[in-house]
């Protein structure tokens, strides 16, 4: 059985957190920390045979982007995924994406490297837009719950 994690980060409106949350109960949100991410990475089982890690670019409107590498202190690595495939899946269901092989700087691309690292390369950083997240999903999970 193939067991795969989603990861985004926390906060309220994080497009990333709610995408992670939306697909998996039982996903990961990152503490928007350098400190706290490591510290919640740490703490992952190494159950897990993927990783599917989404972040946030405000640059992003109509596309997605998928991030093949991710680099820390000058050294670069790179996911071991199919990362054409997981492309042309996204393409096919309407959501175009872009490849990047330049890793961003920030809590994304440290993120990805410490999971890169610990998961053998079997994880993969996607670029999402920000989004909002529809009130009557909202409103009907507040009410589901109840």
């Amino acid at each position: 059985m193939n067991m795969m994690l989603y990861v985004g980060f926390r906060g309220k409106n994080n497009s990333s957190g709610i995408l992670a949350e939306s697909l998996s109960p039982e996903c990961l949100l990152l503490t928007n920390s350098f400190e706290g991410l490591k510290r919640d990475i740490d703490s992952i089982s190494k159950e897990y045979d993927q990783v599917v890690m989404f972040g946030v670019d405000k640059t992003l409107t109509s596309m997605v982007r998928i991030e093949k590498t991710a680099i820390h202190d000058g050294k670069k690595v790179m996911s071991s995924l199919n990362l054409d495939e997981i492309s042309r899946s996204l393409n096919s269901a309407g959501i175009q994406s872009v490849m990047s092989e330049t890793p961003t700087t920030y809590l994304c691309n440290e993120a990805y490297w410490h999971l890169l690292g610990m998961f053998s390369g079997n994880v993969v950083l996607i670029h999402i837009p920000k989004m909002q997240r529809n009130r009557k999903i909202r409103e009907g999970r507040r009410n589901e719950y109840s």
